[in-house]
Order: C-alpha cells, then sequence, then structure tokens
C-alpha cells in the first residue's frame, strides 16, 4: 500500500501542475471558448444526428453528452469530493471548481480533436486516444501504448472503484453484506455488456438524466434547510483556499493539489475517458461535438460535485488529517473518508433516509460509470484489432471487467482508491502530453466555426479548407459537408 502511495505522490503531483497550466493556456488559446460559446453548447446539446433522425450510424450528441457523462458521473461525485475535503479541507472545494472551469477547456480541445480523427468501421463511428495520436502525430507506436493503457485502466484499474463504493454503500446503509451486493451487481453489469452497444449507450441515455437530476434536487433540499449556514461555509472555503483560515490555513497546498486530483478523477478533463464518446456523436462539425464535452465538465464538477461538498461543509459532517496524521477536525469521530460523509449529510435532514438515498445515488451512477467503462474499453480494443487483435478479445474483455467488479467488490476501499489512481494519472499524462501537439487542429477548427458563425451558417467541416490533414473521414463521400 504504500508503495502505491508513493507511486500516486510522483504521478500526481507534477500532474496537478501540467493539468492546471494547460488548462490555462487552452482558454487563452481559445479565446476562453468555454464561457464566450456558452448559449451554442446548450444549443449543440438539443441537436440531432447531422444524417438526420433516421440515420444509422453514430449516435445524437446528447447520446454522447450522456454517455460520457455516466462515466463522468460516478463515485468521484460522492466519495471522491469527501475525500478530497478529508485530505485538502474545505479549501478543497475551491480548487474543484478551479479546475472545472480549466478543464472545460481541455475537454473542449480533446472532444473536438477525438472528432477530427475519428473512424467509421463497420458503419459506426470509433475515436479517442489512440485514434488521434496515430492520425494527428503520425506515432502509431504511441497510439498502440495509449490503447493499452487505456484498456488496463478502464477494464482493470478503474471498475473496482465504482464497484467497490456500491457495495460499501450498500452495507452501510442496509449491512446487506458486499458478498451478495457483489454477486447482484456482477451478474446484471454482465446482462448489460453482453448487451452490446445499443444497450450500453441506451442505459446510460436513460439513468443519467435522472440520477444527475434527483441527486442535485436532493442537494437543494438540504442546503435550503442550512440556508442560514451557508454564508459561513462559502466564507470558510474561500479562506481554507487560499490559506488565510485559523484552522485550515497551514494546508493550502494539500487544498489545491487534492481539489485538482479529485477533479480530475471526477470530470476525467485532460485524461481523455470523454474522447471515446464524443467521437460516437454524429455532428456536422468537430467543434459542435466539442462545445457539447466541454458543458459536461459544468454538468459534472460545478453542479454535482459542488452539490456534494456544500452540503459536507455546511452540514459539518467531515473530518480534516493532514499528510503527517495531525487532525484538524474530527467532526464525524471513527468514519472513513468517503461516502459516509455525505450520508450523514442528508440524514441532517432526513435522519434515517440519508444512508439509503445516498447508496442508491451511488449505485446509479457508479454502474453507469461502469457500462461506459466497457464502452471505452472496447473501444480501445477495436482499435487494436486493425493492428492484429481479433475476435475473442472482446469475450475475453467482458469477462475480465465482470471478474474485476467481483473481486472489487470485497475489497479495502484504500487498496481500491490507489490502484484508481494510478490508472488514472499514467493515461492522464500520456493524453496531456499528446494534447500539447494536437491543440493546433482543434484551434483551426474553432477559427473555422467561428468564421461560419459569424457569417450566419450552420457549420460544416472541410478539413481541407480549415488546412487539416488526416481527418480521412471528413474528406469522404459520406462526411456532412459532402450530402
Amino acid at each position: 500500500m504504500e508503495i502505491l502511495v508513493t507511486i500516486n505522490d510522483w504521478l500526481w503531483n507534477p500532474l496537478v501542475v501540467l493539468a492546471l497550466g494547460l488548462g490555462l493556456a487552452l482558454t487563452v488559446l481559445t479565446r476562453g471558448v468555454q464561457f464566450r460559446l456558452l448559449p451554442d453548447m446548450l444549443r449543440q446539446i438539443r441537436a440531432g444526428k447531422s444524417g438526420g433522425k433516421d440515420a444509422t450510424e453514430g449516435i445524437s450528441p446528447f447520446q454522447a453528452l450522456a454517455l460520457t457523462l455516466s462515466s463522468r458521473v460516478g463515485v468521484g461525485n460522492i466519495a471522491g469530493v469527501a475525500t478530497a475535503i478529508a485530505a485538502g479541507g474545505p479549501g478543497a472545494l475551491f480548487w474543484m471548481g478551479v479546475m472545472a472551469l480549466l478543464g472545460s477547456a481541455l475537454a473542449f480541445v480533446e472532444s473536438t480533436v477525438a472528432q477530427i480523427y475519428k473512424r467509421k468501421i463497420d458503419s459506426r463511428f470509433w475515436g479517442g486516444i489512440p485514434y488521434y495520436i496515430e492520425r494527428g502525430l503520425g506515432l502509431k507506436w504511441l497510439a498502440v501504448v495509449a490503447a493499452v493503457t487505456t484498456i488496463a485502466l478502464y477494464a482493470v484499474l478503474a471498475p473496482g472503484v465504482q464497484a467497490n463504493n456500491i457495495t460499501a454503500a450498500i452495507d452501510t446503509a442496509t449491512g446487506v453484506s458486499p458478498w451478495i451486493s457483489g454477486v447482484v451487481l456482477t451478474a446484471v453489469f454482465a446482462f448489460v455488456v453482453f448487451g452490446g452497444r445499443k444497450r450500453v449507450v441506451g442505459v446510460a441515455d436513460i439513468l443519467v438524466p435522472v440520477m444527475a437530476a434527483g441527486y442535485i434536487l436532493a442537494a437543494v433540499v438540504v442546503l435550503a434547510v442550512h440556508a442560514t449556514e451557508i454564508p459561513g461555509a462559502v466564507a470558510l472555503i474561500l479562506g481554507s483556499a487560499f490559506g488565510v483560515d485559523s484552522v485550515f490555513g497551514g494546508i493550502v497546498g494539500a487544498a489545491v493539489a487534492w481539489g485538482v486530483r479529485r477533479a480530475m478523477f471526477s470530470n476525467v478533463a485532460g485524461v481523455g475517458e470523454g474522447t471515446y464518446g464524443s467521437a460516437a456523436a454524429d455532428v456536422s462539425h468537430p467543434v459542435k461535438q466539442g462545445l457539447v464535452q466541454a458543458f459536461s465538465i459544468y454538468i459534472d464538477t460545478l453542479f454535482v460535485c459542488m452539490a456534494t461538498g456544500l452540503m459536507i461543509v455546511v452540514t459539518g459532517n467531515y473530518n480534516v488529517v493532514t499528510e503527517d496524521g495531525q487532525q484538524l477536525a474530527d467532526n464525524l469521530p471513527g468514519v472513513e473518508a468517503g461516502a459516509a460523509y455525505t450520508q450523514a449529510a442528508v440524514s441532517s435532514v432526513a435522519p434515517g433516509v440519508g444512508p439509503v438515498f445516498v447508496a442508491v445515488a451511488i449505485t446509479l451512477f457508479a454502474f453507469t460509470t461502469l457500462v461506459a467503462f466497457y464502452y471505452i474499453s472496447e473501444t480501445a480494443l477495436t482499435y487494436l484489432s486493425r493492428t492484429g487483435v481479433r475476435g475473442g478479445w472482446v469475450l475475453a474483455l467482458r469477462l475480465v471487467m465482470i471478474a474485476v467488479t467481483m473481486y472489487a467488490s470485497v475489497q479495502s476501499a484504500d487498496l481500491i482508491w490507489a490502484i484508481g489512481d494510478v490508472g488514472y494519472a499514467s493515461l492522464a499524462w500520456v493524453n496531456m502530453l499528446c494534447l500539447l501537439f494536437l491543440a493546433k487542429p482543434a484551434l483551426r477548427a474553432l477559427r473555422d466555426y467561428d468564421t461560419q458563425r459569424k457569417a450566419g451558417l450552420d457549420p460544416t467541416f472541410d478539413p481541407e479548407k480549415a488546412g487539416i490533414p488526416g481527418a480521412d473521414y471528413w474528406i469522404g463521400d459520406d462526411a456532412p459537408a459532402r450530402r
């Protein structure tokens, strides 16, 4: 366990600086795309497929949003926020918000690039990190490394965090053994992933809007009951974030590190997780889906994560322990950082209901995340199948993810979180370093989009006019600009 903690520190400490720096740089280079094109974001979410509602290939922008949100909105939004507060104090929430605003630019660029370099294989759109590394950078070996890293993360390292938190939350709420809930979870997960891509997308399409809206509504109720404590809580968060609070001011560095770390774990901006669902969308211009995915960061972090964090801080249901073991806050003696903080916060308004409600929320959030993880892993495997991997590997992928889900359901939470953190940091390093060189085509696509919008047109993409090579799909006979 100590080895994993050391590896995580080595990976994450410089990654926090890279993520903030790259997010700020892209915000400047795109002229604040995540702010100035907010109306376009909302408009594109409601748009249909570029090929019309009867088009068989691709999914709609909203379905792509739901698919990526199903991976983004998960355990990180409930348990992850709690662990950020426990390690970095209330100030971690402020830095989560900062990372969301800057990370939205990261999500825009990586998702736009995923659309630019997507491929049409067997009448379906596929794309993501390995696809744009190969087509955009011309580094096939690095694309293979990225695909293998993606599969390692989403099929082996990350699913455990979701499964473990589901069974732990159910155990806290109902006393049902993790072994029993783990078996049920594994069986339902197997049913979905063996149902194929349509069932995967269908689950996300239905559950994501319902679960997010229900959870935020519950948070609003809790905050309304504690309305008089909100100003003090906001002052505490800001004071802790900038090192002026008398109790938490000394851990401002931890507030920044854990705020950014858990924001990235939750919204995965810069990690590349959203690029796979983004590439599957059928749109007439890559920037359209980039805008949709930029907005998804707001939903994940500014809405859902902040709802969790404010509930916890306003009700005072949290502990804070420094890296060297100093106890700065002990409001929930003996309670482990995680979903239990949120369960206690909801219980402050509805005694006895909090544990069950949060357990249901975590189950829905985490399950849809598991389903999205399968979709991402299959997409990366599809990329590898063009370079030598064949049929039986899809079955192997499903069996591995099912086995990991069952194994993690009954393991230590600390171990599972540490394993997941290593995986996310590893893929984030690969993706963000590549984005340093792939930002240029995204910026050119954005300039092309802006020009067409100013001319009163509904933008369509022609990579040759935009000066972007390697975008093979967009120059084919069935590309939107040639229909």
